[in-house]
């Protein structure tokens, strides 16, 4: 049944109880319902191909690929493409990125029920929606100095485990150079030792365990 009063949502997450729980309360909306749900980053971009709806639920962390990556696939596509980023973290890193690649709003999956419809409007009417925490996150991170994609490798190895001279080795770099590179890593965090960084850098969304 189609009708055009209606908000066309695709609703993408890797977890089936979310994904049902987000369908049921989305369609018992009188205004909105579900087109398509999908599980991978693979089949959102397909699905939204296949429905072009008016607003896409697309969780950030999907078993295939970032749905931050899909969400920038999708846009490169189709540019007016409205989707908002579902998560379970308030990693400002992931919400910075996913903001440049056009992300129209953020969903915490622990927000109430009713700010989750109340966004999916937002975003339908042409608005930003982001929650007020997330937003005061990004604001205390602002003039933080970004960390390189090289600090990002290293951060990275040393969450697996992996000594400077292994680290050195990987990487095809000097271990001094190594050493280098965690201090600044230390100083951009604000962290006193290697655990303290991972503990960071894990809660900002600088890398994933």
């Amino acid at each position: 049944m189609n009708d055009p009063t209606q908000i066309r949502v695709l609703s993408i997450d890797d977890h089936p109880l979310v994904r049902e729980g987000l369908a049921a309360l989305i369609n018992d909306q009188a205004d909105m319902r579900v087109v398509g749900q999908g599980s991978t980053g693979h089949e959102a971009i397909q699905l939204f191909r296949e429905h072009q709806p008016d607003v896409a639920l697309m969780d950030v962390r999907l078993p295939d690929m970032s749905g931050i990556d899909a969400m920038i696939t999708i846009r490169g596509e189709f540019p007016e493409a409205r989707i908002i980023m579902v998560t379970s973290s308030e990693g400002d890193v992931e919400m910075q990125r996913a903001l440049a690649g056009g992300a129209r709003g953020f969903m915490l999956k622990s927000m109430p029920p009713k700010d989750l419809i109340e966004a999916i409007r937002k975003v339908h009417a042409g608005k930003k929606a982001i929650p007020t925490e997330i937003a005061s996150r990004l604001v205390n991170h602002m003039s933080d100095e970004a960390i390189t994609p090289r600090e990002v490798e290293i951060l990275q190895q040393i969450a697996e485990g992996n000594r400077n001279r292994d680290i050195a080795q990987r990487l095809f770099i000097s271990e001094g150079t190594v050493k280098v590179h965690i201090q600044h890593i230390m100083e951009k965090l604000g962290a006193n030792d290697r655990t303290q960084a991972i503990t960071i850098a894990v809660r900002r969304g600088i890398i994933h365990l």
